[in-house]
């Protein structure tokens, strides 16, 4: 399980950002999981309670965790369809296979709440 090697990564970020902050708290962060990132978000979830329980600067933060819509561009046409990450069988207009994804395979620290 990749994820907790990721949780253990955005506790480092949070650290540093707490230090150059001057913030004693985490309160609140928004992390964005793109549903191509191959990243299983119950998974990072469960990894970020399990190891904040063990970190004072994190302990009792609330996790959000958004999902990005995913645009998909057909190789042939150019037809655009946004979906929440299920690559769709076909393009609508012309029945091309090849449809390219943008965006949708990121982790990304969105927002950070310290106090």
């Amino acid at each position: 399980m990749h994820e907790i090697s990721l949780v253990q990564g955005l506790l480092v970020q949070l650290g540093e950002l707490a230090r150059a902050n001057k913030a004693g708290k985490v309160i609140k962060i928004t992390m964005e999981v793109g549903p191509l990132s191959g990243v299983v978000a119950d998974s990072f979830r469960f990894g970020f309670d399990i190891l904040s329980a063990e970190d004072d600067l994190v302990r009792g933060a609330e996790l959000v965790l958004i999902t990005p819509m995913v645009t998909y561009v057909c190789s042939a046409c150019g037809q655009t369809v946004t979906t929440d990450g299920e690559r769709p069988e076909e393009c609508a207009r012309c029945q091309e296979l090849f449809l390219i994804p943008q965006g949708g395979d990121d982790l990304i620290l969105r927002q950070v709440e310290m106090e």
